[in-house]
């Protein structure tokens, strides 16, 4: 029986929940089959879109497909906001700050500090997620974003509550690990404590500035800006924007980083290929299978929007349709990286492919602010375990949420 047929007998209130566990456990033939007989289908609580080009159309018109249903989980933040002056300022700003120059320092640095976590496991069991893929992404947040002092296990606390909530704790979601009421009361006790450390951060910082020993690091330089009086960035906006690098820097870096190994060691053709290109002297070698993976596996398979006004999507297809205000929208970006019209030989895992078809760090004016810290991190981070060859994995435990929580890895 096909996918479709079994959505169409099933009851209206158990179409999405069908579809979901399918998009966890079965996700590329089920894609196959929307996007050739129903490539935008609605199932009540959500409408998907399952085309290349509708995804592309959803992500790149913010004024019909918004991003307001963040604005729960992140009240004012400019993430939360779409073609709006705040958004472009402080993006902008944040970007600036995010020097570019230093990515090749911050891939380096992180490489040899998870092969230097890994050699000290040497010999015995570790485990991936808390130790590597969480692990050196903290360090990084430490090191390079400037969060002296404060311990990995708050700013871990501070990173987990805020992904969980804004990306998995939606009203068509229905989390396992805990309940929808518990998820945003440890968000907002993660806020609440991240907001004290910055403070105190941001207090000692601006003692500093006045000491005439101005720092280098991502506060010192935001807090110079702020006192210039040149933009609309005040201190709080400050705080604000400090603590969205934390938040949006170690989760999604350790789903990425996990996924794209899963995919690889899954098979030991590939894992023998990867492995090579992980052993080159030429560090970004390893980069298009790292990517390549994440096509197959995304950290996110799916961006929500909610229709801001009456409107068509697919518009002048044969598949348009119509879609009311207030629709929750889901662009399935998993489906559209393997859509035959964008994408050729998309069944083929080819590690030449081009990063930039692909939707692994967004599409259109929300795009990752940290795409190019996460292009180099997450290979970088991979590069490292791989090398170790002789490593083996043992069984990757999601503890009924949506991320890995633990993964086993014997290191020789």
């Amino acid at each position: 029986m096909s996918y479709l047929s079994q959505i169409d007998a099933a009851p209206a209130s158990d179409k999405w929940p069908l579809v979901r566990s399918w998009m966890q456990s079965q996700p590329l033939p089920l894609y196959a089959e929307l996007r050739k007989h129903r490539p935008v289908i609605d199932l009540g609580p959500v409408t998907l879109a399952t085309r290349h080009s509708d995804c592309v159309n959803i992500l790149a018109r913010h004024d019909l497909y918004s991003v307001e249903p963040y604005v729960s989980k992140q009240g004012d933040y400019w993430m939360a906001q779409d073609d709006t002056a705040r958004h472009w300022r402080e993006k902008s700003i944040m970007r600036a700050v995010l020097d570019f120059e230093s990515v090749p320092d911050l891939r380096s640095w992180s490489e040899a500090e998870a092969a230097r976590r890994l050699e000290v496991a040497s010999c015995t069991e570790i485990d991936l997620i808390a130790e590597i893929t969480r692990g050196v992404p903290l360090a990084v947040v430490e090191r390079f974003f400037g969060f002296e002092g404060a311990s990995h296990a708050d700013m871990f606390d501070w990173s987990y509550w805020n992904q969980m909530d804004a990306f998995w704790n939606q009203p068509f979601d229905t989390p396992q690990f805990a309940t929808p009421d518990e998820i945003v009361s440890r968000r907002k006790a993660a806020n609440a404590a991240m907001r004290t450390y910055l403070i105190e951060l941001v207090q000692r910082r601006a003692i500093d500035l006045k000491a005439g020993k101005p720092g280098t690091d991502v506060v010192s330089r935001l807090l110079i800006l702020s006192g210039s009086g040149a933009l609309k960035f005040d201190v709080p906006l400050v705080v604000l924007n400090v603590g969205g690098l934390l938040i949006g820097a170690v989760e999604t870096t350790s789903h990425a980083v996990a996924n794209a190994l899963l995919v690889l060691v899954s098979d030991s053709e590939l894992r023998k290929e990867a492995t090579a290109a992980a052993q080159s002297e030429d560090p970004s070698a390893l980069d298009g299978y790292v990517f390549e993976a994440l096509r197959f596996k995304p950290a996110f398979p799916y961006f929500f929007r909610r229709a801001t006004k009456d409107t068509r999507l697919a518009q002048s297809s044969d598949h348009q349709t119509d879609v009311p205000e207030g629709t929750m929208v889901l662009a399935v970006t998993h489906s559209a990286m393997f859509d035959p019209a964008a994408c050729e030989a998309p069944e083929s895992f080819n590690p030449n492919r081009d990063l930039r078809g692909s939707f692994t760090f967004g599409y259109g004016i929300h795009e990752c602010l940290g795409r190019a810290i996460g292009t180099a991190l997450i290979p970088a981070i991979a590069r490292a375990i791989l090398r170790r060859d002789k490593a083996q994995p043992g069984y990757i435990d999601y503890r009924k949420g949506p991320v890995p929580e633990s993964w086993p890895w014997s290191v020789t």
